[in-house]
Formats: structure tokens, sequence, C-alpha cells
């Protein structure tokens, strides 16, 4: 007889019904890759009315999700409602039941990982969560298994579908942000409330989780720098095309001797580099090990399809081990429990890299020698620039890109550049990261 695995899902929203959806259809090809059934008994939403276009079984809905938590056939529980709350308490109780869990939840992670994952290890049961990063990348298998040997020196990553497609159309179709953010809204691309995704924070969250596994830390998505999108101009777009650079919301992560630095913002990358390529809605991670040295992941990091494949391929990993009596086989982060260790996040005004700088500044005379020598006093080095006619009456644009200079410092100049009367509007900086 065929043997069965009972999963309880709470949230049929997009990924849920994704989820529903693989089981329906590729259940024969999981049945035979894992040797056994995968049977969903119960599913618990606030909407159990919406149609959404799959037919479920009579009596399997539910309102109240502690029906799931409390019902002892249930070998795994899976969490797909996001936020923290009730969701923390939701997969806490169900590890307090001996209850596996699968969450695509990154918020929740990126705040309360640690603590999950030790309740997790205390319980003797396993927590999945490949889909709360990059959606149908397996990123996070490939780095708790594939990578366990290497020390992870840097990670970029483009993590979020939204902002990577503003920037995308931006620069492939021109127009500007806040057309382009509607258009995404119109298309279901972006929420009708994009803040998360268009100031960096869900990217924050990513990175979050991304580091904790590379570093073995407690990080939070709260010590990450992060920095959104919406300031960013057609001019700059422009520009940076011209000096052979794209601009990409970018997740950076690096080992700095003791420390790590850590920052979401947007970023000039070479045009020859293979992250400026990902376009789109599509997600990219590139990272490079001491052993193995640069590798790259790519493909839909979001969707009701590519998600609801990561949560299935938590499932069956969990199954896999139910079935041979195993749990815990994989560290969760990583690293065993007792090695998580909190390291120094490095300070943003700490690091130091290559700029681009927009300066709206008066047409006259001696400008440009003014700015050089503040930047000068400051030592921070030009490395080129290009200074273009009048695009409003009296005011030009001068576009310059640094040597590697000390955040620190930089600011101090722009400090003073910015409350010089020649100076029309706040510099626009953007970070560059060349040495990839």
């Amino acid at each position: 007889m065929m043997k069965k695995i009972t999963i309880g899902i709470i949230g049929l929203g997009t990924v849920g019904t994704g989820v529903m959806r693989i089981l329906r259809s590729n259940s024969k090809i999981i049945r035979e890759r894992l040797g056994a059934a995968l049977s969903v008994k119960k599913i618990a939403d606030l909407d159990i009315k919406s149609d959404r276009g799959i037919r479920l079984p009579k009596g399997i809905l539910t309102k109240d999700a502690q029906e799931i938590i409390n019902d002892p056939s249930i070998d795994v529980v899976v969490e797909l409602i996001g936020g923290c709350e009730p969701a923390k308490t939701l997969l806490m109780g169900a590890m307090a039941e001996g209850k596996h869990v699968v969450t695509a939840n990154k918020a929740l992670l990126a705040s309360h990982g640690i603590e999950l994952l030790k309740a997790a290890h205390h319980a003797q049961v396993d927590i999945g969560f490949e889909a709360s990063v990059a959606g149908g990348i397996p990123i996070i298998k490939a780095r708790r298994e594939g990578f366990a040997a290497n020390r992870i020196r840097f990670i970029l990553g483009i993590l979020n579908g939204t902002a990577n497609y503003i920037l995308s159309t931006m620069t492939n179709e021109g127009g500007n942000f806040s057309d382009i953010l509607k258009e995404a809204q119109r298309q279901g691309y972006a929420e009708s409330d994009p803040v998360l995704d268009i100031e960096g924070l869900d990217t924050a969250h990513k990175l979050a989780i991304l580091i904790s596994m590379a570093y073995g830390t407690t990080i939070t998505a709260e010590d990450i720098y992060t920095e959104g999108i919406s300031h960013i101009e057609p001019l700059d777009i422009e520009f940076a095309r011209e000096l052979g650079y794209k601009i990409k919301l970018l997740a950076i992560a690096r080992e700095i001797g003791s420390q790590i630095e850590a920052r979401v913002h947007p970023t000039l990358i070479p045009h020859e580099h293979l992250l400026s390529k990902v376009d789109g809605t599509y997600n990219a991670i590139f990272l490079d090990g001491d052993a193995v040295g640069p590798s790259m992941f790519y493909g839909k990091g979001a969707g009701m399809m590519p998600s609801g494949g990561a949560v299935i391929s938590d499932i069956i990993d969990i199954a896999r081990n139910i079935l041979t009596g195993t749990s815990n086989r994989v560290p969760f982060f990583s690293h065993q429990p007792e090695y998580l260790r909190k390291i120094i996040i490095k300070n943003i005004k700490e690091i130091e890299t290559r700029y681009y700088l927009r300066f709206s500044v008066d047409d006259r005379p001696g400008v440009l020698s003014k700015l050089s020598g503040i930047l000068g006093k400051h030592n921070i080095s030009i490395h080129s620039v290009i200074q273009k006619g009048r695009r409003n009456k009296g005011g030009v644009s001068i576009f310059l890109l640094t040597h590697e200079s000390r955040e620190a410092a930089l600011r101090k100049a722009l400090d003073h550049i910015d409350h010089l009367s020649l100076t029309r509007a706040k510099t626009m900086v953007i970070r560059i990261e060349d040495q990839i």
C-alpha cells in the first residue's frame, strides 16, 4: 500500500493556490520520486468563498487554523499567510505539537528566524523555507547543501521582481519611475502599496536570510542598510548607460575580516556583468565561494507556480525525512545551532567603494573647480567627469565618477556641497560595484 504524508495548509492566496495546482497536476511524478503520496487534508483561510480556479474536495476548507494545528493526523503544516503574526504563533504551535513546518514568509524569517529554527531543533522537527528567497530559484538548498564546503566571500543579488521590472523598463524603453510603477501595478507586477518592494525592504528581508545562512550569524533585516529606487531618474539611467553601466537594486553581502558588509541600494554594475542582463521580473543571485568560485542562479523570483513549486520541494524533502525516520539532518541555517553567533555588521559610513555623483548646479565659471576642491579636501579622488549643457534655465548637470572612497568622507563632502549657493538640488549618489 502506498504510504501517505498528510498536509495542512494555512493560507490559500496566490502561493497556496499554486501549491494545490501543482500537487494535482504533478501528483504522479511526485509519487514516483518520493515513494509516497502527498495528501492535503485541510486548508485554512479567512476567505473560503472566493473561486481560486481550482476544484477542492468538499469540507477541506476551514476558517480556523487551529483545526490544522490540533489535528494529530497532519504531518506537515504549510504557512502561507505572510506577516509576523499570527504566522509566528501558528508555526510555533505546530512545532510544539510535533509537526514539521514549511513557510514562504521572508519577513518572519528575517525578524524571528533564529527563534523559529531553535524551536524546530528543540522539537526535533524540520522547517523548510525555500520559497522565502527568490521564489522558484533553489538558492536555499544550494546554499545549505551544495556550498557546504565553501567559505562564501560575497553575495550579490537582484531579489525583487517589482524593482527590477521598473529599472529594466526605464533602461530598455525609457519613461519615468512613477509612470512605470503605475503600469507595473496595472499588470500585477507591483502591489497596490508597493513600499516594501520599491524601498528595498523586501530585498533586505531576503538578504538577511542569505547572510544568516552564509555566515552563521543572527542578522535581521533591521541590521541592513537599505535604500530604495524611487529617486532614480531617467537622467541617471541614461548616463549610467553612457558610462558602461546599468542600474540595479542590488543586495550586497561581503565578508571583510571579522565584519560583514550588508547593504541594499541602487547600484551601478558593469554592462558586461551577468547581473546586468537580468531584466523584467526575474531574480538572480551571484555568489563567490572560496572553493567553487563565482556561481549565478537565475529564474523567476515570485509568482503562483514558481513559489508553489518551491514550497512543494520543501514538503518533499521533509517527507523523505519522515519516511526514513530522521529530522534535523541538514542544519536549517547551514550551521549547527550552537555555532550561530553575532557578527559585527560594518557601518555604511565605513565602507569603501566607488561612486556615481550627479550635481545639479548653476551654469557659471568655476563651479567644477569648486566641487573638485571640496571633494579633494575630503580625500575623494575623481576618476572621470562629464558636463552636459543646460537642461533648465541657468542650470547644468555634472556627472562624476570617483575612485574608491570612504563613505563617511563622501557624506561630509556632499553635505558641504549641497549647502552651497550654487547647488540647485541635493546631489544624486549611486554606489558602484565593478570589482565583481
